[in-house]
């Protein structure tokens, strides 16, 4: 974990430097991934060159709030909180009054995600910030994001990196003897809080069977009958692999992801 720690935290000095950036920004939404990132950029660059915004909805939990204020007292980065709210309400307002009808569930989800990209956009623009994505291998591969909201960027530190390694690594950054992530962050189930109530595995297979399959399938180039032989069920491997090739589109606009090299 050392070596892919430092890996990690000289990539993104690295990718600053050459591309003329001092400061990085991004979204923090009291999960997993961006509590990872702000940790990453904290310990690479410095707090005073790391920025996160919390930009709240109705659906976003007190939880998630604790957890960005925790890590941004814990890290010592620059943090800002945003009730976005009003302008999602505004976007489905103008939306609905141009089909005269009812946004379907997902035109309501996306919209919150665009939004965050958009605003982060704009401080970048405004700051000369890097945007950083903060998404992981395991929800490129399933196209389980956004185009132009969570995906919006221009670096994804940890876009290499499985779901289930992104848990390992966590657990090692706290185990180094000062702790620099919320125990909560780490024990709660993965939601993007999107709707009430929603769940990372309302819409995919558990992580630990989610990475093994697309560990065996990308990594090690195993057709689907090899997947079911060692023991995964076939519907579930058929479903990934079906997935996998349905949304390579989101992945050819996805910003570059760091390499891992262990």
């Amino acid at each position: 974990m050392q070596k892919l720690w430092g890996n990690l935290q000289q990539g993104l000095v690295d990718y600053c430097r050459h591309n003329g950036f001092r400061d990085v920004i991004f979204g923090l939404s009291g999960g997993l991934d961006s509590a990872v990132v702000s940790v990453l950029a904290t310990e690479a660059l410095g707090g005073k060159h790391v920025y996160a915004l919390m930009m709240k909805t109705n659906h976003t939990s007190k939880l998630s709030l604790q957890i960005a204020a925790k890590l941004a007292q814990l890290n010592k980065f620059y943090y800002q909180e945003m009730d976005i709210q009003p302008l999602f309400e505004a976007q489905v307002r103008f939306f609905k009054n141009r089909i005269l009808e009812a946004p379907q569930k997902t035109v309501l989800e996306n919209i919150q995600a665009r939004l965050r990209g958009q605003i982060l956009m704009a401080y970048s623009n405004q700051f000369n910030d890097l945007v950083l994505a903060c998404g992981n291998r395991s929800e490129a591969a399933m196209g389980y994001c956004t185009l132009y909201g969570d995906t919006c960027g221009g670096l994804m530190p940890i876009g290499n990196l499985y779901k289930s390694q992104i848990f390992d690594l966590a657990k090692w950054l706290n185990a180094r003897g000062k702790i620099v992530l919320p125990k909560e962050v780490i024990s709660r189930a993965p939601t993007a809080e999107l709707s009430d109530g929603q769940k990372d595995e309302d819409s995919l297979p558990p992580y630990d069977v989610l990475d093994g399959i697309l560990e065996l399938y990308c990594d090690k180039h195993k057709t689907s009958d090899e997947i079911v032989a060692s023991g995964y069920e076939r519907h579930v491997v058929e479903w990934v692999v079906k997935q996998y090739h349905k949304t390579a589109f989101k992945r050819a606009q996805m910003p570059q992801a760091l390499p891992v090299d262990i």
